[in-house]
């Protein structure tokens, strides 16, 4: 069954974007088919997984104004292993042109991934940092929602907000969306205000705070420049290892919870 992952904080520099490209990676590494959505207008997301988003013929924004099918937008990432539905600054008019619309535009984006839904295992959905109606769009078309959050105080704050947002896309369009969990990015175990942020989340999210921790890593914040996640670039560093463990995480609580719900069915 196929599992739709929004990765979303509305705050910038995060590793959100990293996340998203590197747990793909990884995800196919451990055998799976994966396709990743680019929503962010940055596109650094289509960068990192080796394309050039100034080159491809059809972006997502074609593909939110209806212009273009997923298919025909859709890119294959070699040196990453998984699919794109890339992005680049064209996005930003997308902003727009869906407030204009009337009806149904927060659901474009399930809408033009529903013929593609069966042909991955994990469709993994990069937001913008922006509560906006790109990332209204991902909730709406999520299963859940992962959070990359840097263990400091403002990321903190902004968790409310997102948290508020979900919440009523809960409430409104997609009352099956849950949050799949917290994940602690650019972690420095050495740094006493890291671990006391670490330690606040653990207590207000019990269960949701993923036990993987993503370190600061020079690898990876080297390997987009070389348009190649992580585990291509240096398979054998802290950052790769890391996110092969946090994809190891994923598919396990994935596991668990398809027995779960076969247990209560």
């Amino acid at each position: 069954m196929t599992q739709t992952l929004a990765i979303a904080n509305q705050k910038g520099g995060v590793g959100k974007t990293t996340t998203c490209v590197n747990l793909a990676a990884s995800l196919v590494s451990n055998g799976r088919r994966v396709l990743l959505v680019d929503l962010d207008p940055q596109g650094n997301a289509t960068v990192g997984a080796g394309l050039d988003k100034d080159a491809v013929a059809a972006s997502n924004y074609e593909l939110l104004m209806a212009e273009a099918s997923a298919e025909a937008v859709r890119q294959q990432g070699l040196k990453a292993g998984f699919d794109v539905l890339p992005a680049n600054g064209d996005l930003t008019a997308a902003e727009v042109g869906l407030m204009e619309i009337d009806a149904g535009r927060e659901k474009r984006l399930q809408s033009a991934l529903a013929p593609l839904r069966e042909q991955y295992d994990h469709i993994l959905i990069d937001c913008p940092p922006a509560l906006n109606i790109l990332t209204v769009n991902a909730f709406v078309a999520a299963d859940k929602v992962l959070i990359p959050i840097q263990c400091e105080y403002y990321a903190l704050e902004g968790l409310t907000a997102l948290l508020n947002t979900i919440r009523r896309v809960q409430q409104t369009v997609n009352p099956a969306l849950e949050i799949e969990g917290l994940v602690r990015t650019m972690f420095d175990g050495r740094n006493n205000l890291a671990n006391q942020v670490g330690a606040q989340l653990l207590e207000h999210f019990p269960g949701q705070v993923y036990r993987t921790q993503i370190p600061r890593n020079v690898r990876l914040a080297e390997a987009p420049s070389h348009g190649m996640p992580v585990l291509q670039y240096d398979r054998s560093s802290r950052g790769a290892v890391a996110y092969m463990a946090l994809a190891s995480e994923l598919l396990r609580r994935q596991q668990e919870g398809a027995v779960k719900s076969g247990e209560t069915a």
